[in-house]
């Protein structure tokens, strides 16, 4: 009997560590945005952000692929998919709307993901799922007509919109390829190795796209202002690539080995609601009451329809690394 309860206690303690991980890499994941977006005010292109961002993240995660150099051998398709999706993909969109909408807003409209990958489930791999699930896709899509004010004849940029769109149907395509990530009777790679890969395959692509040679390097030597605050812009840079993504995506991944990809991701919903006060305490960035109800809304439906989406139960193996994998593509990004 005492066996049985110092495991409970154990177990206990272990989803709290977890859950207090899955809050701090919602924290370091809802900052990029605030600390990206004045540098891109300050004359960096959107694009030669994330280009710094992924490639400093890069190399801090040098060590883990060269720990795990088989993975390119055995998987290369998928650490494509990571590098072209979770990292190149969803941060470039996510980035590039920044300088075009608020902060809150790109971010929200990202988080119409999971209900998107519902759409993707019931009507591309023909899949039942919950009436729950469609009532929260009812309601992210609902509060986002709030978010960007529909009756004002959309209130935003459309293209800044569409960007933002860009970067959650980037996480769809991840969502989908995590889902593809392992074979029956296969060991899933390790979650660490896999996230340094896809940042260096995502460095990769965004050197071809971005061309940093072309980069404004001086704005790094420079301080940037954050409403009317000025900050060393290697600050601002430092910031995003050691704790906007490094330390958001490896406190996310080890939550996910403590608690389910279901707990975490719901977990994962506070970086929208970080994000947006962030914005509004750093930037200045104000929403109206309509779009502060929109954006309740938004997450209620991303937490219906994530929640409620039909859950596989493969071998335990499977279940530590794949989990860790779909709950990476809940992060993307992001942003």
């Amino acid at each position: 009997m005492p066996v049985h309860t110092s495991q409970g206690t154990q177990g206990n303690r272990g989803r709290g560590v977890g859950l207090g991980l899955a809050v701090v890499s919602a924290v370091a994941f809802g900052g990029s945005g605030v600390a990206a977006k004045p540098l891109i005010q300050a004359g960096l292109d959107p694009l030669h952000v994330v280009w710094l961002r992924v490639t400093g993240a890069a190399l801090v995660m040098l060590p883990l692929a060269v720990r795990h150099r088989v993975l390119p051998r055995t998987r290369p398709l998928l650490l494509a998919g990571f590098g072209l999706l979770a990292v190149a993909g969803v941060q470039a969109c996510y980035f590039a709307a920044l300088s075009r909408i608020p902060v809150g807003v790109a971010l929200l409209i990202e988080y119409l993901a999971p209900a998107l990958v519902l759409g993707w489930v019931r009507f591309v791999q023909r899949r039942p799922v919950t009436r729950a699930a469609a009532v929260g896709v009812v309601l992210a899509v609902g509060g986002l007509a709030c978010v960007v004010e529909v009756w004002a004849g959309l209130g935003f940029d459309p293209l800044g919109l569409a960007l933002a769109l860009g970067a959650a149907c980037c996480q769809v395509g991840y969502f989908v390829l995590s889902d593809q990530g392992t074979e029956a009777g296969d060991e899933a790679p390790d979650p660490l190795g896999v996230i340094a890969y896809g940042l260096i395959v995502g460095a990769a692509l965004l050197t071809v796209v971005a061309r940093p040679w072309s980069m404004h390097w001086s704005v790094l030597t420079d301080t940037a202002d954050m409403n009317g605050t000025s900050v060393p812009a290697v600050a601002l840079l430092a910031w995003i690539v050691l704790i906007a993504t490094v330390l958001a995506y490896v406190t996310g991944v080890v939550s996910v080995r403590r608690l389910s990809p279901q707990v975490a991701g719901v977990v994962a919903c506070l970086e929208a609601v970080i994000a947006t006060l962030l914005a509004w305490v750093l930037l200045g960035e104000h929403l109206s009451a309509p779009q502060v109800i929109g954006g309740v809304v938004v997450l209620v439906g991303a937490f219906t329809a994530q929640s409620s989406a039909p859950v596989k139960v493969p071998a335990e193996p499977v279940t530590a690394g794949g989990g860790a994998e779909r709950e990476l593509s809940t992060r993307g990004t992001a942003a």
